[in-house]
Order: C-alpha cells, then sequence, then structure tokens
C-alpha cells in the first residue's frame, strides 16, 4: 500500500516519525484519501467507536486501518454495481432511508425480516457482511481447483463417505487383553461415518487412526474396557467429492477473495493528513 502522510511545515518531530513530509494543506474536514476517496473526521470517529470496545495499540490507528480496509472493500463493491456510493454521508443518510421503510413495512402489516431498527453500528456490519459475502461469490472458481483441493486432502474430505467394518470386545477392566488377539465374545459391527452425537464421535476417532487389521488400546467406561479392531475401511469417493464439492469451491471463492482485497489493499493510494488525525480525540468518540 502506497501510504504518504500530509503534514503541516514545521513539524518535523512527527514527520520524522512516520516517514516524510509531502504536503502541507487538508481539504475539508477529511483525515485521509483512498483512491482520492475522502475518510472524513465523522467517519474515523464512527470507525473509533466501532473499535473502542475491543483491546488493541492506538485506537485512532486502528481505526483508520479499519477505514482503509472497508473504503476498499466498498470501492470493489461500486466497481461491481452493488453499491452506488462509497461516502460516509452517504451511509448515515442509508441507515435513516432502511429504519423508515422498516418502519413503514411493520405498520403496514408486512413481515419485517431483522431488526426493525438499526443502528449506525450495526446497519454498518451488516453492510459490510453483505457486500464481502455477495463479491466472495463472485470469485471465479473451475472445478478443476476444486478437485484439486479435494485431492490434496483427500481423507479429511472422505470421513464422512467412510466406511468401517469392526470388531468388538467387552471385557471386565479387572481382567484387561492379553496381547492384540481378541478372544471371547466378539461382536462386529459397522459404522457408516457422519455422525454427530458424542458416541459417534468416540468411536470415529478410535477407528481413524487404525489400519486394518489393528486393534485399539482399550477404551473404559465404568468397570468394563472396550477393544476395537478396525477389520476394513471403503471410501466411496464419488460420494464423498459430491457431498463436498459445494464447500471446496465455497472455500475456494473465500480465499480468492481475501487475498484479491489484500492485494487491492497494498496498491492502493493512500494519503493521512495527521494533523487532521491528531485533531481527533480518542475520548470524544467513547
Amino acid at each position: 500500500m502506497k501510504r504518504r502522510y500530509l503534514i503541516p511545515a514545521g513539524v518535523v518531530v512527527l514527520a520524522l516519525i512516520v516517514g516524510g513530509v509531502l504536503l502541507v494543506t487538508r481539504p475539508g474536514d477529511q483525515v485521509a484519501t483512498v483512491d482520492g476517496h475522502a475518510i472524513t473526521r465523522d467517519e474515523l470517529a464512527f470507525h473509533m467507536r466501532r473499535l473502542a470496545a475491543t483491546p488493541g495499540g492506538d485506537l485512532r490507528a486502528r481505526a483508520l486501518a479499519e477505514a482503509e480496509k472497508d473504503k476498499v472493500l466498498m470501492l470493489m463493491a461500486k466497481e461491481q454495481g452493488l453499491v452506488g456510493s462509497v461516502d460516509h454521508a452517504d451511509f448515515v443518510k442509508s441507515v435513516g432511508d432502511e429504519n423508515a421503510r422498516r418502519a413503514n413495512a411493520k405498520r403496514d402489516g408486512e413481515v419485517v425480516y431483522g431488526l426493525t431498527e438499526f443502528t449506525p453500528e450495526e446497519f454498518y456490519g451488516k453492510r459490510i457482511t453483505d457486500l464481502a459475502t455477495e463479491l466472495r461469490k463472485r470469485q471465479p472458481v473451475t472445478d478443476a481447483e476444486v478437485r484439486a483441493a479435494f485431492d490434496r486432502d483427500r481423507a479429511a474430505w472422505s470421513a464422512n463417505a467412510t466406511t468401517y467394518t469392526y470388531s468388538k470386545l467387552v471385557v471386565p477392566a479387572s481382567a484387561p487383553l492379553r496381547g492384540n488377539e481378541l478372544t471371547g465374545p466378539v461382536t462386529t459391527a459397522t459404522y457408516a461415518g457422519g455422525g454427530v452425537n458424542a458416541h459417534d464421535q468416540e468411536l470415529l476417532a478410535v477407528l481413524t487412526p487404525l489400519k486394518p487389521g489393528q486393534t485399539s488400546a482399550p477404551v473404559r467406561s465404568g468397570d468394563q474396557l472396550t477393544y476395537y479392531r478396525l477389520d476394513r475401511r471403503t471410501v466411496d469417493e464419488k460420494a464423498a467429492f459430491a457431498q463436498y464439492a459445494p464447500r471446496i469451491r465455497q472455500s475456494i471463492t473465500g480465499e480468492k477473495f481475501s487475498q484479491l482485497l489484500e492485494k487491492r489493499l497494498a496498491g492502493s493510494d493512500i494519503k493521512v493528513d495527521a494533523e487532521a488525525m491528531a485533531d481527533v480525540d480518542a475520548e470524544e468518540v467513547q
């Protein structure tokens, strides 16, 4: 990211701290610009209020970084026709418009999904999330990329499409098994994976690391010990890929969008007015 600081002449110490003096003028109430689009004092204060309750370093610096990243995201959304403006003043107006629309809908007996009235912070969080979700969905992902991701971690993706045939022996805790052979009243069962209850997860944890023919360490329950021997493991790879391909595709689109956003942010021309930043008092926005 090409960040430049706009500092009045004479503030030499601050210039040394932040890296250099470029300009001395400050248009309006903006504290920074991202590719020519203003981040205003009110906008910075808004982000400071949003972050005030979260721990971290300098609040102004954190708020500015958040504003810069969100401004880049909104610029990307505007280019895709998802928003008409990236200005903070227009966002503030949109909060009132949306609340009025919801109030009218409620008055007319229409179904209103979600909150009937948003605070600016709530509506901002919703907007950024919605825009990021839509931009993420628009990232191109090929079938070959999905298949390659599946093949890189086939065992993990195939867990719920794996069938385990196993033998089980239950003995008193006072008479543990000697050796690895299951001797006694052995029962055979099949587990098809995909269970979500505690017993299924425990069984899967025991069977997964075993190779066919191997016997597990004893699993104690009360005054009994249970031994498991894996007899056979079969994987329906076709079913596994069909089940997980949508999730893999979603994961790839998320990764691509994150990389694109970071690249776009890194390549943005960001100018920061250090004097205007210093004028924003952290105590004023809490």
